[in-house]
């Protein structure tokens, strides 16, 4: 059964991590007040999810809301009716696992993802929406309920900045419980899944979670996941194995492994999530708000 935290950590007890979310927050207000304008809202939110009633077909109104058993049934076009939610939930599912603590450019990929998290926390926390998360971890799970309000959200956020990272070595994957996830936001929420997503079969709860909330994959890559640096023999810590590990980039035979291992990776997310918009693929790098915000006006635009 996983563990389930009715409430992070107090902020305030976790300084370091509520002080990064603060200098974070004032760019995140600013990108949803300038650039992002109405794009998040409107990406998240689309239109209304909750049926109403069947009226009768207008002019202009949308053919994908035709109701055909009624159209056929009484002769002439009906519609299903939509009403806007409310609120929008935003649950954020963080996969954390050992690979994420490797990096070879100034910081890892865990520290990359972790603060990808604390964005989007913020981003609801603008834009008045409840922030939920499921820490997935090799020891168990965790869930915060989702909460409302700067306060609640940044405590929540920097509850999860402020726990340890798992430990190094641990090659098992604790499987993420989807019937639970299923049941810890309301329907058409949005699921942020951030996490590794190394090469394996899509989940067994997966075509449930698509039917039921409005699912998105986001991943920060390494360097040298993408491409391996053009030097000679090296060694690097390997964090699934738990030890150093000797890579020679100028081998043919290594080069081509890698480049295989990160064709499979690409090709399982693609296949989890073929919509390249429900996708977002970043590199330790990058300034991660920009990808954020490039990302939800790239689904505006199409």
């Amino acid at each position: 059964m996983p563990n389930i935290t009715p409430s992070p950590p107090s902020a305030l007890r976790n300084p370091q991590s509520f002080a990064a979310l603060r200098r974070l927050e004032w760019r995140v207000k600013h990108a949803v007040e300038t650039v992002l304008s109405g794009e998040y809202r409107s990406t998240f939110r689309g239109r209304g999810m909750e049926f109403d009633q069947v009226v009768r077909y207008e002019f202009g109104d949308d053919v994908r809301d035709i109701d055909w058993n009624v159209t056929a049934r009484l002769g002439e076009p009906y519609r299903k009716k939509f009403v806007e939610e409310r609120e929008v939930t935003v649950l954020i599912l963080f996969e954390d696992s050992p690979s994420l603590q490797f990096g070879s450019a100034g910081r890892t990929k865990r520290e990359a993802l972790l603060e990808l998290a604390g964005l989007i926390a913020l981003l609801g926390a603008a834009n008045r929406d409840r922030v939920g998360l499921v820490h997935v971890t090799p020891e168990g799970h965790h869930l915060t309920q989702p909460v409302r309000g700067r306060g609640q959200i940044m405590n929540m956020a920097a509850g999860l900045l402020g726990r340890p990272a798992p430990a190094l070595g641990a090659r098992h994957e604790t499987p993420i419980p989807w019937e639970f996830v299923a049941r810890a936001a309301p329907r058409h929420s949005i699921l942020l899944w951030l996490g590794d997503f190394p090469p394996r079969p899509a989940p067994d709860g997966w075509a449930v979670i698509r039917r039921r909330y409005q699912p998105m994959c986001f991943r920060v890559d390494d360097p040298w996941d993408r491409d391996l640096p053009d030097s000679a023999p090296f060694g690097a810590y390997d964090p699934l194995a738990g030890r150093v590990v000797v890579l020679n980039p100028r081998n043919a035979a290594e080069r081509a492994r890698h480049a295989a291992w990160r064709q499979e990776r690409d090709e399982a997310l693609r296949t989890l999530q073929p919509d390249p918009l429900s996708r977002l693929v970043v590199s330790t790098q990058d300034d991660l708000l920009d990808a954020v915000v490039r990302y939800f006006r790239a689904r505006m635009a199409a």
